[in-house]
């Protein structure tokens, strides 16, 4: 006899500094650990499964990312579970809401599009407060032309180059939504440099580090290491380049994932 299921979708935050990305790995601090050892205490020992709507990695943020939530017994009250998922869970991450979906739905093949930010200064040794979720480059770097670039990445290409340890197998074949580099007026505290800057990608799917690596290629442009013409080829179906700079992922944070 099978025993009928119930589904929830929770969206969460975390500061990921501390932890080895979302997936669960041996030994290993991770965020998916910490928010199953949650559950696992507050329904104290019945069977549950919970499956994110992606991985983000080591030291990679979330302002708002998603997991799917699968209980054998509904959930009575969901702002009460809500509230107590929340006084349960670690300090460094909150869940933000709660609601109940059907069995068609599934958070990895349900469509869906993604917005991560990269925040990042440059031309200074800015406070240590900031590493968590900012970048710093200590060279002076060309911020429009950068920008310039950025626009550079929006619509179908080819993006093996930003994969990866790409193989001939994967699918490259991508269109990114949004790709802009703008000023950081979201996130702000009295220890950040007085400027700093955001990009910005919107996209249905990214593959692994392409973000870091589009944002590697963008600092590469603003300290005149590459130039826009070498972007421009590197999106082209036979270009052979791999992107060698790989940014740090603390800048790193997906700010928001919509489902359709």
């Amino acid at each position: 006899m099978f025993n009928k299921r119930y589904y929830y979708v929770l969206k969460v935050q975390y500061l990921g500094y501390r932890f080895h990305g979302w997936q669960k790995q041996p030994n290993l601090k991770t965020v998916h650990l910490m928010i199953d050892r949650t559950l696992n205490y507050i329904f104290e020992g019945k069977r549950f499964k919970s499956l994110g709507s992606g991985r983000t990695d080591a030291m990679v943020s979330a302002e708002e990312a998603a997991f799917e939530l699968f209980v054998y017994e509904p959930l009575e009250d969901l702002n009460e579970f809500l509230a107590l998922f929340n006084h349960n869970l670690p300090q460094d991450i909150r869940a933000l809401s709660i609601r109940q979906v059907d069995e068609k739905f599934n958070i990895i093949n349900s469509a869906k599009t993604k917005e991560y930010l990269y925040v990042f200064a440059h031309g200074d040794k800015f406070h240590p407060f900031c590493a968590p979720i900012m970048t710093t480059i200590l060279q002076e770097l060309d911020i429009e032309l950068m920008k310039q670039g950025a626009k550079l990445f929006e619509g179908f290409h080819n993006f093996k180059t930003y994969c990866y340890k790409a193989t001939d197998n994967g699918i490259y074949n991508r269109e990114i939504l949004t790709c802009e580099i703008v000023e950081n007026t979201i996130f702000t505290a009295n220890f950040f440099p007085e400027t700093s800057y955001l990009l910005r990608v919107r996209g249905q799917g990214f593959m692994r580090n392409q973000i870091r690596l589009i944002m590697g290629a963008l600092i590469k442009l603003g300290r005149g290491d590459i130039t826009l013409e070498y972007i421009q080829d590197s999106l082209k179906p036979e270009s052979i380049e791999v992107m060698d700079y790989i940014a740090p992922a603390s800048g790193l944070i997906l700010n928001k994932i919509e489902f359709e």
